[in-house]
């Protein structure tokens, strides 16, 4: 089944794309029969709209293809991409109209005054590109589509473009040229903004810009909710198209198993995809203790030997030990000051004269009190 999304988007592009290539014709057409350069000049901006509408639908097709090997995590910084490149050009059609009006202004004397056509082609533009701009807006909102929403609003800087011409024409026949082009750098400085808006939206983006503080916030205070979370750091954010992805550092008690801990980190990514309903993607790491100061490659703060080099050292220090043959399982603890220890032993060496556990454990101790990373040790029989 072809994704819903996808269909809305296409829908309103086709339409766009329809209505820009008429509108286009219809006024480089009429502005040229009426001598109206300044509908020429509108008509030529109906065809980077025409541009955009083919943009969008391009970088739209590709962003909603499935996650692959080369982009696990989707295609969506593709329509971030287009999103951006349709701000630059709302930049340059504005830079090019105030650049128009600025020529105009220096021989106004030579503006021909159109026919009254050109204003009946105005308001038909106006009118057509003022819809436009509402469903590709209302469209691109239920569909969380930056690129939709962007190209809504390029259609809304036609519509002022076309309210210029109908001034800027009016203003002609009745003698008043320099209303055009008055009119035409206040439009183009509003198109101005609304390109540097959406260009520097979709830059944040492109860079891995983390989520605002007040989002930050309202995330932890959700994870520490969760039961058995006992703290939360390093969270970091990033936009990918309309969804926020999520890299997260747990703390739990450090005496919970591997898979409870890991079950606690699947109750946060629940909560938060329920209760934040952009939340894409949340992958975390479960900690026994707040060990942010350790994180990194550049970190001062030396990384405790493996399993294996442990072992080696404690069978080593503990060999003359009595009974410490008979330890069946070690459980290390890791954590940023040390490592705490648990052995295991048979139960039945507690039924033996020869064996006291308290002696047994202040033995194991004592055999290791030169080993400065050892914090804690722990014996159990069962």
């Amino acid at each position: 089944m072809v994704d819903k999304r996808f269909q809305d988007s296409q829908s309103i592009l086709v339409l766009s794309t329809i209505l820009d290539l008429a509108l286009a014709f219809i006024k480089v057409l009429v502005g040229w029969l009426a001598n109206s350069h300044a509908l020429i000049a509108d008509g030529i901006h109906s065809l980077s709209d025409l541009l955009t509408d083919l943009m969008a639908w391009f970088f739209i097709q590709i962003a909603d293809q499935e996650p692959d090997a080369d982009h696990p995590y989707g295609h969506a910084r593709f329509e971030t991409f287009g999103t951006m490149l349709l701000g630059a050009i709302l930049l340059a059609v504005a830079a090019t109209i105030i650049y128009d009006a600025v020529l105009r202004i220096y021989d106004i004397a030579a503006v021909i005054v159109p026919g009254w056509s050109a204003l009946l082609v105005a308001i038909v533009s106006i009118g057509t590109k003022e819809w436009l701009y509402r469903i590709s807006r209302i469209t691109g909102e239920r569909v969380k589509s930056n690129l939709l929403i962007a190209n809504a609003w390029h259609h809304r800087s036609d519509a002022f473009s076309s309210i210029v011409v109908f001034i800027g024409v009016g203003g002609a026949i009745i003698g008043i040229a320099w209303l055009e082009m008055a009119a035409s750098i206040i439009v183009a400085l509003m198109i101005a903004q609304i390109g540097w808006k959406f260009g520097r939206q979709s830059m944040a983006e492109l860079v891995d810009t983390a989520l605002s503080t007040t989002d930050v916030t309202a995330i932890q205070k959700h994870i520490l909710n969760i039961e058995g979370v006992q703290g939360v750091h390093s969270l970091r954010s990033r936009m990918m198209g309309a969804e926020v992805l999520l890299d997260i550092h747990i703390q739990v008690n450090p005496s919970v198993s591997v898979s409870e801990g890991h079950h606690i980190g699947e109750w946060v990514t629940r909560g938060l995809v329920q209760e934040f309903p952009k939340i894409g993607d949340v992958v975390f790491h479960i900690d026994a203790e707040d060990d942010a100061d350790a994180e990194g490659r550049d970190s001062p703060v030396p990384i405790a030997p493996l399993r294996s080099e442990v072992r080696a050292i404690l069978n080593d220090a503990w060999k003359h030990v009595p009974m410490a043959e008979s330890i069946s399982q070690v459980t290390l603890h890791y954590l940023n000051d040390g490592i705490n220890v648990e052995i295991y032993l048979p139960r039945a060496l507690l039924d033996r004269s020869d064996h006291n556990a308290e002696d047994f454990k202040v033995a194991l101790r004592a055999a290791v009190r030169e080993l400065l990373w050892i914090r804690q040790i722990s014996v159990w029989y069962g």
